[in-house]
């Protein structure tokens, strides 16, 4: 995806990646996340605001903030950056992701629909549906009619 994102600053095993919003509402430090799932195979990321407790130099990831700063497409822009930077690294492991809320949802169908073709090069691209008939999740092929619970892509 050929957009304006953010610089990048990544922990030393390129699970963490910390950059800077800059907007109407200042600078916002964000955090992207990839953390191993019961699955070995299988990362989720998690993404936020980043804040630190007043009784810890650890921080916390706020994933529910609406931030509001006037930047989205440049943040939604390095969040894919900071995937692909992983995947370049874990290339034989999946990446999950949600939003926190159906609208969070939508807009990463938006997001994907929008640039498949370009990501679908590089990226195998399903939706997490519920299987009614088994009672539990399944993935399936990404197609953008479709309202998915979140997403899974893993590096071609």
């Amino acid at each position: 995806m050929d957009y304006p994102k953010y610089e990048l600053f990544e922990s030393v095993n390129s699970t963490i990646f910390e950059f800077t919003s800059v907007g109407n509402k200042g600078q916002i430090t964000k955090i992207v996340k990839f953390t191993q799932t019961n699955n070995r195979l299988v990362y989720n990321l998690g993404f936020g605001d980043k804040v630190n407790p007043e009784s810890s130099p650890a921080f916390a990831i706020d994933d529910f903030a609406i931030s509001n700063n006037g930047d989205r497409n440049i943040i939604l822009a390095t969040i894919a950056n900071a995937i692909y930077v992983f995947t370049e690294i874990n290339n034989h492991s999946y990446v999950y992701f949600s939003g926190t809320s159906p609208s969070r949802i939508r807009l990463y169908r938006m997001v994907i629909s929008n640039n498949f073709n370009e990501l679908s090069l590089i990226f195998d691209i399903f939706g997490i549906v519920n299987d009614e008939l088994n009672a539990k999740d399944k993935a399936v092929a990404f197609d953008p009619n479709i309202q998915f619970k979140g997403f899974l892509i893993k590096r071609r």
